[in-house]
């Protein structure tokens, strides 16, 4: 499988999964009947659906499309973008921001606690209906590709490929190894009872997403969309408890849980068991001044996760204006409100970290930055467009915007970005730009990121990203997952610079941890195609000419607009004239490009990292600088996003000396013309 085979299913023209509920939800408001229309007809059927859903979808739509158009014409109120009816568009209409088999996989780790209630009052526990959902996939697999086998090829007014939607619990019972009991257990929780009669309003209760599977007369079911009942098994059990009274705290004690356990076991598999850790008390003195669900540490980063369980309400989904604020007020901006007090006690540095037992958390560095993520165990239609809304962030130079997500990106975000480096990375970049991008869903902006980096050129000022640019994680998501045939890494900057000296220089600042490490992984990780390539070269080239002829040789790169840059030096001298020489070189450059940081990195010959040196202040005119400066060449023109300066400097070759290039030639017969 391809990325592009993925790409028809994000087609203008084609019924998003929210609109095919809503026709199935209205279609078992009466007895379903099960005979072939003729073509004529079902064509009928078909331009009469998709008419209504154009006028349903124009409908919900309006007063968003009437705020923008006032916004253009300089007349929009700001309150209108916070109004409900604004907001039931992109609730209804966002996209998905879960794959089904996180779905179906995440089910066990969340229930796996309330066995007892479910084998006591529905008669299977989480695994048994785990092992049938899954079941379930795989013979709608096999039945529809058996009933379009049976499709007579003479007689094209009698094909359906209705049959291959229909399922027997005995076929079901065979394929999970479940017992038959069990299967009919499960069957009967799932399917739809009654009429569906309080769905009255497209974004009303529609009881076909809690009970997918609908009863046949032969004692088998029907189910149109395989998504559905994944989804249903991962929701509706939660539900089923919250009806007992005996039940629900415990039901919502271990929701709670779930979302803590899983935040933490996805970090640690980034970051280490050493540097996660959960449930830490602040106190600021002897008084308990805040909790942190999660807490990452690397090297001077922080990442204060808190993790909450709460959802968006049907009252919210049918865009009652106080119940969508107070819904996210308890979903996000409660625990939002909560990580700021932590990430301001941690960087005024009085305060003490202290874990469930009571010992003391010591921070191995003083924080320079902390990173606020805000992490909800269940889909949130239109999660980021509600935090751009009802959500204002504090920024400070060591307090980054929050990061609102949910179980499933984080899922994602950890399976793709598999290094502490790498995923820090990446919500650093995502949160600078979270003013500046509009998108569906969180999933798309990862796509893009591992494409081609998540870097927006200041030009830019809002920047629309379409849901078919995460065709390409939706694949390697699924091949890693589903065991599907395809690139498990999407073609970009994971693959990219494989095999390179550029790479493995990111490798190695990747194993280690300490500041000047993280703020040279920063900068090499949010840098242009270009720009690395210019220093994979670099790295090549400084560290073949040392071990030739014993010198230094150095490159030079400015950062374009990010007022940043690197000097690479090769220096074969004692490690203490090495680093002045370093340091000496990296003050000069600063000055010269009137950067606020520097970063300085001496190689071996061998390309293995020796020493570095971080340099992060505001420039200031100084008279000794300048005179100091006064020979060194200085970027012309201004800055180009992306677009280095790059200067080579390097210790004189004599004419008859051996060219530094290796070729074993004198420099006066090889490379003296073409000095860079």
């Amino acid at each position: 499988m391809k990325a592009d085979d993925m790409q028809r299913l994000f087609a203008s023209d084609r019924l998003i999964r929210t609109e095919i509920t809503t026709l199935i939800g209205l279609l078992v408001q009466n007895a379903v009947d099960l005979s072939l229309p003729s073509p004529e007809t079902m064509q009928a059927y078909v331009d009469r659906t998709l008419q209504l859903m154009e006028e349903l979808h124009a409908a919900i739509g309006m007063p968003m499309f009437e705020n923008m158009t006032a916004s253009r014409s300089g007349q929009s109120d700001e309150a209108a973008s916070q109004r409900g009816a604004f907001l039931r568009e992109p609730i209804f209409y966002g996209g998905e921001s879960a794959y089904g088999f996180q779905y179906r996989d995440f089910s066990p780790e969340k229930y796996g606690k309330d066995n007892d209630w479910l084998r006591r009052k529905m008669g299977f526990d989480i695994q048994a209906a785990t092992a049938v959902v899954r079941a379930i996939g795989e013979r709608q697999n096999i039945n529809v590709m058996e009933a379009h086998k049976a499709m007579p090829p003479d007689a094209p007014a009698s094909w359906t490929i209705l049959p291959g939607f229909y399922l027997a619990s005995e076929e079901l019972a065979l394929a999970s190894g479940v017992p038959i009991e069990e299967v009919r257990a499960v069957l009967d929780a799932f399917t739809l009872k009654g009429r569906n009669t309080t769905f009255t309003d497209a974004t009303a209760f529609n009881s076909i997403s809690a009970t997918p599977l609908i009863p046949l007369p032969d004692g088998r079911v029907l189910l149109f969309q395989y998504y559905s009942i994944v989804e249903a098994l991962y929701e509706s059990p939660f539900y089923w408890m919250g009806a007992d009274d005996t039940y629900k705290a415990k039901a919502f004690k271990h929701r709670g849980e779930f979302t803590e356990s899983f935040t933490a076991r996805r970090l640690a598999k980034v970051f280490g068991g050493a540097n996660v850790r959960s449930n830490i008390d602040v106190f600021h003195g002897k008084n308990k001044a805040g909790e942190i669900d999660v807490l990452v540490t690397f090297g001077d980063r922080v990442i204060v996760v808190q993790a909450k369980s709460k959802r968006l309400t049907l009252e919210a989904r049918k865009g009652n204006d106080g119940q969508i604020e107070a819904d996210f007020q308890k979903a996000i901006a409660d625990s939002y409100e909560q990580g700021l007090l932590c990430a301001r006690r941690i960087l005024d540095g009085d305060c003490a970290l202290r874990d469930s037992a009571g010992a003391e958390v010591k921070l191995v560095w003083a924080p320079k930055e902390v990173f606020i993520l805000n992490v909800v165990a269940d889909h949130y239609p239109a999660l980021s467009f509600q935090a751009g809304q009802f959500l204002k962030p504090e920024v400070s130079d060591g307090i980054r915007p929050p990061f609102i997500m949910d179980v499933f990106l984080l899922d994602a975000m950890t399976e793709m970005l598999e290094t502490p480096l790498r995923l820090l990375s990446y919500i650093n970049q995502r949160v600078l730009q979270a003013d500046r991008l509009h998108l569906a869903h969180e999933l798309v902006a990862l796509s893009f990121h591992l494409k081609q980096n998540l870097w927006l050129s200041p030009e830019n000022s809002l920047v629309m990203l379409g849901d078919d640019i995460s065709s390409d994680l939706d694949l390697a998501m699924t091949v890693r997952r589903d065991g599907v045939p395809g690139k498990r890494t999407p073609d970009g900057i994971l693959t990219k610079f494989a095999g390179t000296a550029f790479e493995r220089l990111i490798t190695q600042i990747e194993k280690k941890s300490d500041p000047a490490a993280v703020e040279l992984g920063f900068l090499l990780l949010s840098i242009g195609e270009e720009t690395c390539r210019h220093i994979d070269e670099a790295i090549h080239q400084i560290t073949r000419r040392a071990k030739v002829d014993g010198k230094l040789h150095d490159f030079t790169v400015g950062i374009g607009e990010t007022g940043e840059g690197i000097c690479l030096h090769c220096n074969p001298k004692s490690s203490d004239e090495a680093a002045d020489r370093l340091a000496a070189h990296c003050h000069l450059r600063k000055y010269t490009q009137k950067a606020h940081k520097w970063i300085g990195l001496c190689l071996n010959t061998d390309e293995s990292i020796r020493m570095g040196v971080v340099l992060d202040f505001e420039w200031e005119q100084s008279d000794e600088m300048d005179s100091q400066t006064a020979t060194m060449q200085q970027r012309k023109g201004g800055a180009v996003p992306q677009k280095p300066f790059v200067k080579w400097t390097r210790d004189k070759t004599g004419r008859n000396e051996s060219c530094p290039c290796g070729s074993g030639l004198k420099y006066k017969k090889c490379h003296l013309g073409n000095a860079p």
